[in-house]
């Protein structure tokens, strides 16, 4: 198997001969592997709307929970990961980081076929959940030092950005999966709808299990582990002694937590607020789209040379957005709260984009790649706070208005800081 001895992708004869082509194999084994752990991830947030059509019998605040705990513990675990591949090296923690994902997966697909499973071990399997949710922390530190730092918005944003996908993936694909009796009949019985109707909600899990090995052995025989990218741990928590690693978190929380969290809660909500709308229909087009224009929010960032300018007006996109879902919630219009929560995913999903195209022009050399999973990590919060916060206010007030005016609020002041600290004529960080 080669060793690479040398890697120095900002000298433009070895990037075009030799760099280039190990870059890109490596980040298209990376993509696969992180749609994948975003699926894990996300599994939750569809699984929770089916499990009381199949006999069990958990009240909102329950299916909420079920739905952001796979968000809090894969942020927490992010913290972990953020560090691994300087430890372990990339190849090395992207094997061992996919094969754990086969535990909540096959753990899932038993639990969810027997609606006497106790409440507590859905519990545990959503939080299990996180070890996808973890994966991005540690698929970006890695692939962060493949590539030159004038392409590393645009590689940052395909590796997330479709990796990202899988959270769409996930919620466009279960319903058609747990529909398949031919997959069924290999897994498990059929569970019996009230209309009479079959279905295999063990699917959602199982289908995933081959595609996990698949990205395992491509992980194993075909990625490699970098010269000189290895860092004790004391070595990379510097980055937390900086204050603009705290800056950018708080604008990274604001997009990719916003991203996360809505696509975690957004198949709940459309069922709590349109209880007409069958919302597995819809659910999976918000991530689809805040997924897909991630790249796009890297790219223009590279020709604009300028990430900070494409967020600050992104975030201004948002608050909009976010008024205007608002605006349609209140006169119970699907279509209009439908498309201006497409547009608000959009703009989440072009931040993301243009955030971390920011962090390798503020730290320079080693410094970015731990940045880089420390800002996810915090992030991936989003993952819980945002439909636990859309549950509360939907206990409290009957409506979600209180919360989306409280995520108003955060982009607000989120507009603020990028123009204080990087995007006004004056800032002290162009980025």
């Amino acid at each position: 198997m080669r060793v690479i001895t040398e890697w120095k992708p900002e000298v433009p004869q070895f990037w075009e001969s030799t760099g280039k082509q190990i870059a890109r194999k490596n980040l298209l084994i990376s993509v696969f592997a992180l749609i994948l752990a975003f699926i894990v991830w996300q599994i939750w947030s569809v699984v929770a709307v089916r499990l009381n059509d199949v006999g069990f019998n958990l009240s909102k605040s329950e299916l909420f929970t079920l739905a952001a705990l796979p968000g809090l513990s894969g942020a927490t675990l992010r913290l972990v990961y953020t560090f691994m591949p300087g430890l372990l090296g990339g190849k090395n923690w992207t094997v061992i980081s996919t094969s754990v994902l086969l535990i909540p997966t096959i753990g899932i697909g038993f639990a969810v076929q027997n609606p006497e499973t106790p409440y507590y071990v859905l519990v545990i399997l959503a939080a299990l959940c996180g070890l996808g949710g973890a994966n991005l922390s540690s698929s970006t530190a890695n692939i962060n030092a493949f590539f030159p730092k004038k392409h590393k918005g645009t590689a940052n944003g395909i590796n997330v950005g479709i990796g990202n996908l899988g959270v769409s993936v996930v919620q466009f694909v279960t319903p058609l999966a747990i529909g398949v009796s031919f997959i069924g009949v290999m897994t498990g019985s059929s569970q019996v709808l009230p209309d009479g109707s079959e279905i295999y909600i063990q699917n959602a899990a199982f289908i995933w299990v081959i595609p996990i090995v698949a990205a395992i052995l491509l992980a194993a025989f075909g990625m490699d582990n970098l010269p000189n990218t290895k860092q004790s741990f004391k070595e990379q928590v510097v980055v937390l002694k900086h204050k603009h690693t705290w800056i950018m978190t708080w604008l990274y929380v604001m997009c990719f937590g916003s991203f996360i969290g809505y696509a975690a809660a957004f198949p709940l909500l459309i069922r709590s607020e349109f209880p007409e709308i069958n919302a597995v229909q819809y659910a999976f087009l918000g991530p689809l789209v805040g997924a897909s224009l991630r790249p796009l929010g890297g790219w223009i960032s590279d020709k604009v040379n300028s990430g900070a300018k494409v967020t600050f007006w992104t975030t201004l996109s948002m608050v909009a957005a976010t008024a205007g879902v608002i605006y349609f919630l209140n006169i119970n219009h699907f279509n209009g709260f439908l498309v201006m929560f497409l547009i608000l995913f959009a703009g989440t999903g072009i931040a993301n984009g243009s955030t971390f195209r920011m962090v390798p022009f503020i730290f320079e050399g080693k410094q970015s790649g731990p940045v880089l999973g420390f800002i996810a990590a915090i992030g991936a919060y989003g993952a819980f706070f945002i439909p636990k916060i859309f549950g509360w206010s939907i206990d409290s007030t009957g409506s979600a208005n209180l919360a989306l005016n409280l995520f108003i609020g955060y982009y607000v002041i989120s507009l603020f800081v990028c123009w204080f600290w990087y995007s006004r004529k004056n800032a002290s960080i162009k980025c």
